[in-house]
C-alpha cells in the first residue's frame, strides 16, 4: 500500500530524488518542462474528449499521469527558490474564497 503524503512530504522526497539524480536544472529549463508536461495533458484532454483521436495503436489514458508529470515539474521549481507550496496553496485557496465568494453562486 501506497503512503499518503502530504504536499510538503512530497516536496522533501521530490527533492532527495532530484539531489541523486544530477540536481535541478536551470529555472528556464525547468519552466520549459513544466510547458512541455501541460502540452502533454493538453493532448491527453483532446484524445479524451473526443477532439483530436490519438495516433493508431496508442489508445490508453494517461491523463493521471500527465497531471502528475506537471505537479512534478511545478515542484522541482518550488523547491529551486525554497517555496513551501503547500502554505502558497492554502494562500491561493483564501485569496479564491474572498474574490470569488459570490462570483458563482
Amino acid at each position: 500500500m501506497k503512503e499518503d503524503l502530504s504536499l510538503k512530504e512530497y516536496q522533501k522526497k521530490i527533492d532527495k530524488w532530484i539531489l541523486n539524480h544530477g540536481g535541478y536544472w536551470p529555472p528556464l529549463s525547468m519552466f520549459s518542462g513544466i510547458v512541455e508536461e501541460v502540452g502533454e495533458l493538453a493532448k491527453e484532454l483532446n484524445h479524451l474528449e473526443g477532439f483530436k483521436p490519438k495516433k493508431s495503436g496508442k489508445t490508453e489514458t494517461k491523463l493521471g499521469e500527465e497531471l502528475a508529470d506537471v505537479i512534478f515539474a511545478i515542484i522541482c521549481v518550488a523547491n529551486y527558490y525554497k517555496i513551501d507550496i503547500h502554505n502558497e496553496l492554502d494562500l491561493v485557496i483564501e485569496k479564491f474564497a474572498k474574490r470569488d465568494s459570490k462570483r458563482f453562486n
